[in-house]
């Protein structure tokens, strides 16, 4: 079976990454917290649409020192959701899959697995490249599930804490599940109608072992 989850609070290696671009590029931005719609979405998407950005250049100038910044420093500055390691040992214990699917560049998110130490829960740490393969949720799910053995796979669920994590799962066609403490509101959760949603990884953890 194949389950993928929020696991870490990316929050000041993603809002400091982001800061630190966006002032190369003019845009001052003193409180972190107002880059909070960051948090989950590609990058580039969520600077058209929350900075109106439209110049190619100036994107890829900010994503590039966003992930300069975010693979020299931001890898080192995530921490795992209380519960989370506890969670995942039942879950191995139990026989499951385990694979991440991100928006994070795929080295930063291995890397920060590795940091963190829970890279040996997981078959696969899946996430998009440099030069934007796989930059939406569906595609990162969609090189998941074809790199798993077949055999392996029992109802697999899309788990996470963004619409964007919801849209994709519907785009492949499995089933995903709503966690609210992460970054997503539980109306933007609601809103794309996940199978499911959960309040505590207590809770996610006991409807894994029962599906």
């Amino acid at each position: 079976m194949k389950k993928h989850g929020t696991l870490i609070d990316p929050h000041t290696a993603i809002t400091t990454a982001a800061q630190y671009a966006l002032g190369l590029e003019g845009i001052e931005i003193a409180d972190r917290n107002q880059l909070n719609p960051l948090i989950g979405p590609p990058l580039r998407d969520s600077l058209r649409e929350y900075f109106n950005l439209t110049d190619p250049q100036q994107i890829e100038r900010i994503v590039d020192k966003y992930r300069e910044y975010f693979l020299e420093k931001g890898v080192y500055q995530n921490e795992l959701y209380p519960g989370v390691v506890e969670m995942l040992q039942q879950l191995k214990s139990a026989g499951l899959t385990l694979a991440i699917a991100t928006s994070k560049l795929m080295i930063s998110a291995q890397k920060i697995a590795e940091h963190l130490e829970f890279d040996w829960y997981f078959d696969l740490i899946i996430g998009c490249e440099y030069d934007g393969t796989r930059s939406h949720k569906s595609e990162v799910i969609d090189y998941v599930l074809e790199r798993l053995d077949p055999k392996k796979q029992c109802a697999p669920v899309m788990i996470g804490d963004r619409k964007y994590d919801i849209i994709g799962a519907k785009e492949v066609g499995i089933e995903s599940i709503g966690i609210t403490w992460g970054y997503g509101s539980r109306e933007e959760l609601e809103q794309e109608k996940p199978d499911l949603i959960v309040d505590s990884v207590e809770a996610l953890c006991a409807q894994l072992l029962e599906g």
